[in-house]
């Protein structure tokens, strides 16, 4: 009976980690979508303006960070408005205020913090200085994360899932180094700030992977993007003006940026950035941080895919077409994916039952 009991509980336990793996490759593919919006939205209404005709108007520091800082916020606002709809109709809200206070919601709340206006605005930044080829950079943070879950949560991270996880960072290298002959120092500068995204969403996707065990998921993301879009909003773009040297300069945008039509893309960014947070967290929680985060980073294909489809494909605006090398990488991800998750000898002992 004892030995019933055993093989049904890891029969649970299997399907339960499976799940897991198949929520967080969800998150990735959500995130890839919410990347291709907001490359969108911020490339068109008043967008296309202050990076166009209007550039001469604003300087540098304003296009680069301002507006970068400004493009987060307001995809996460759209995201976490978004996110008390649904808490809304679920009849959630009280939960949600509730949970604010609690140890699990402020350590949603700090990941809110590193993961928007830190991580988030340096993705951003760097999407617009080196493109498409940020997205891999950024993926590192699944080796962060891993390295995080195992020293912090003691989640397993034997020689195998290391591996595995190497390979999908060369897979990664392959799909956005296509083009490395290319660089030039705006790139490479928004490369290293891709790299404090990927720091960020390391220690985020660890961190969040545990609070949100405690709490529902739903609820965790709501926190976390409220707090992401107003700490975006009240805090980092009024810092950003200051040392512009335009205090004023951030009403201004964010009246105008909540305005332009091209607000509909952000709509759309914000639902699939909150979906990924929320797959994400569920993910990391249901298979572990090393794991989870892995599965996640596929977004490095995702992210120049739907890219190419909204941009390159039905926009019909050049520079955004996949090579077969980058097509040939996005395999030897998922090769990668699957050494991380099981052992394939598994397979070969299973056929032989």
């Amino acid at each position: 009976m004892q030995d019933l009991a055993k093989a049904k509980y890891e029969e649970l336990q299997s399907k339960f980690f499976k799940k897991g793996i198949k929520v967080a490759i969800s998150s990735g593919i959500c995130y890839g979508l919410y990347s291709a919006f907001l490359t969108l939205g911020m490339s068109r209404g008043v967008w296309a303006d202050w990076f166009g005709p209007n550039s001469a108007a604003l300087s540098a520091f304003v296009l680069t960070y301002v507006l970068g800082a400004l493009g987060s916020a307001v995809n996460d606002t759209m995201g976490g408005i978004l996110c008390l709809v649904e808490s809304a109709a679920q009849g959630k809200l009280g939960d949600v205020a509730r949970c604010v206070k609690t140890k699990p919601g402020i350590v949603m709340m700090l990941c809110g913090i590193i993961g928007g206006p830190i991580s988030a605005t340096a993705y951003v930044i760097g999407l617009q200085m080196a493109g498409p080829m940020v997205i891999p950079v950024t993926a590192l943070c699944s080796a962060i994360g891993a390295l995080l879950g195992y020293f912090i949560f003691k989640q397993e991270l034997n020689l195998r899932m290391i591996i595995g996880i190497i390979i999908c960072f060369i897979a990664s290298a392959i799909i956005g180094g296509t083009s490395f002959n290319a660089i030039d120092s705006k790139v490479a500068f928004g490369c290293l700030i891709g790299f404090v995204s990927a720091f960020g969403w390391g220690i985020e996707g660890c961190v969040a992977g545990f609070g949100t065990s405690m709490i529902d998921n739903k609820i965790g993301v709501t926190i976390r993007q409220c707090t992401s879009g107003l700490v975006n909003m009240i805090v980092l773009i009024p810092i950003l003006c200051v040392i512009a040297g335009n205090i004023g300069l951030a009403p201004q945008l964010l009246k105008e940026a909540y305005t332009t039509p091209a607000i509909v893309f952000f709509i759309v960014s914000g639902l699939f950035c909150e979906l990924s947070y929320s797959l994400w967290y569920k993910g990391n929680a249901m298979c572990g941080a090393a794991l989870g985060m892995t599965c996640n980073g596929a977004y490095s294909f995702w992210g120049p895919f739907f890219c190419w489809i909204l941009m390159g494909v039905i926009c019909k605006e050049s520079g955004w077409m996949l090579s077969p090398v980058q097509w040939l990488a996005a395999v030897i991800m998922f090769v990668g994916i699957f050494l991380i998750a099981m052992n394939p000898l598994d397979l070969f002992k299973r056929k032989e039952n």
